[in-house]
């Protein structure tokens, strides 16, 4: 018998528990879950770097004292820490918050906007791609858009 669980309508949990033969103990299958980035979906970056320690509501607190942003509002929004070797991303999907967090385990995030007079940088789905794999999208050859989703 499969004991899964399915919050929100998203695939099975990262640890997914069935009964062995035995009956007594459990075999525990690792799935992938992943989040798909569409060229559609609003991403803001912001350009100064914030403290990791702060969670979810720490976060959502900097959007809307820092940046001037609505947390609710469906936006991706990308963070780096000061020594620019991880960033989170915040995103609200309607019924509640999710933060992801990637660390880099050798060197530091290669680009970053570097602009003081403003606070939010807004992305394209495949910059923020090239952003998680440490690109540089500046250096990247990408085709330019034909027409820009609005």
């Amino acid at each position: 018998m499969a004991n899964r669980l399915q919050p929100c309508g998203w695939q099975p949990s990262a640890y997914d528990r069935q009964r062995s033969a035995a009956g007594d103990r459990y075999r525990i299958e690792v799935v992938s879950i992943m989040i798909q980035v569409a060229p559609q979906m609003r991403m803001l970056l912001a350009v100064q770097p914030v403290d990791f320690r702060k969670g979810i509501d720490g976060l959502a607190q900097v959007c809307r004292r820092v940046l001037s942003a609505d947390p609710f509002s469906g936006y991706l929004f990308i963070f780096r820490n000061k020594k620019a070797t991880a960033i989170k991303i915040l995103a609200y999907d309607g019924q509640g918050f999710w933060m992801c967090q990637k660390r880099l385990s050798k060197g530091r995030f290669d680009w970053w906007p570097d602009n003081a007079t403003v606070s939010l940088k807004q992305l394209a789905a495949h910059e923020l791609n090239l952003l998680i794999w440490n690109g540089d999208f500046r250096k990247a050859q990408i085709a330019p858009l034909w027409k820009p989703i609005q």
